[in-house]
């Protein structure tokens, strides 16, 4: 079973943003070449062509509003059930506003997740901001997610340093189960430690292909990590195939691949 713990379904707009430049440039996407709508196959291929089982799609919500709407990613999940898995993200500049629709998105629309990107709002997870959302995910019995390391998009990557600012939140809130993605480079070594110091942090792959991930996070989890890590892609960054290429040279234990793949994944965010 391979689950993809980190996805979204792209819109074209979403693409243009200016500040995935970066991104785009590594890629070597054109994003004026990019359709007005992008079909559910684009997204359905990609994962098809991985063996991919399962999907957690994540909305995104930035100071300026929705980029991609809770709302839409419920509607791409209910279009494909078997596959797919939501991910809520909220207003962080309105806490109870964002508490409640986090409600919704979970108790309405079968959610399993929070994710909030805080090189996006420009400040990192211990500020007081975010704080009534940890209680709520804690209370909703949901995973919190977020971003680690430094950003790929043309944003600074400071609010990404794991410590001290993850490690205050884990300390605040032991019963919140955390999910970092991105690997945390190139503070690695920080993320490894917190996944380490703490029962409920996690670190998820997205954004990296299996050739590029930190020798230091390979050996992490051939050894006492192999509960602690997931795999995922951020498609379209990525596709989840180029992710997956390399993994079998780890030399990893069939449990431990197992579990990498998409036990972790199974049991962290209480799939069916």
């Amino acid at each position: 079973m391979i689950i993809d713990s980190w996805i979204q379904h792209p819109t074209a707009i979403f693409i243009r943003q200016p500040m995935f430049a970066s991104v785009l440039r590594w890629r070597g996407i054109d994003p004026e070449r990019m359709p007005p709508v992008i079909p559910d196959a684009f997204t359905l291929a990609a994962l098809a062509a991985a063996k991919v089982d399962r999907a957690l799609v994540t909305a995104w919500w930035g100071p300026e509003g929705a980029l991609l709407s809770n709302d839409g990613v419920a509607a791409f999940v209910r279009a494909h059930p078997e596959r797919l898995v939501g991910v809520a993200s909220v207003d962080l500049h309105h806490p109870m506003q964002a508490v409640r629709e986090l409600r919704r998105c979970v108790r309405e629309l079968g959610f399993v997740a929070l994710r909030m990107l805080p090189w996006l709002w420009r400040l990192p997870p211990n500020d007081r901001r975010y704080y009534p959302l940890y209680a709520e995910c804690i209370e909703l019995g949901i995973p919190f997610c977020l971003q680690v390391g430094h950003a790929g998009p043309l944003y600074p990557s400071e609010p990404g340093r794991p410590i001290p600012y993850l490690d205050e939140v884990a300390l605040d809130f032991p019963e919140l189960v955390i999910v970092a993605g991105h690997i945390g480079y190139p503070w690695t070594h920080e993320m490894i430690s917190l996944a380490t110091k703490y029962p409920n942090v996690y670190i998820d792959t997205s954004a990296y292909k299996a050739t590029r991930y930190p020798r230091e996070l390979v050996d992490y989890l051939r050894a006492h990590g192999k509960k602690k890590v997931l795999f995922a892609s951020d498609f379209p960054m990525l596709t989840p195939a180029e992710c997956l290429a390399g993994i079998d040279e780890f030399g990893l234990t069939p449990e431990t691949q197992a579990l990498f793949l998409g036990g972790n994944a199974q049991r962290v965010f209480r799939l069916a």
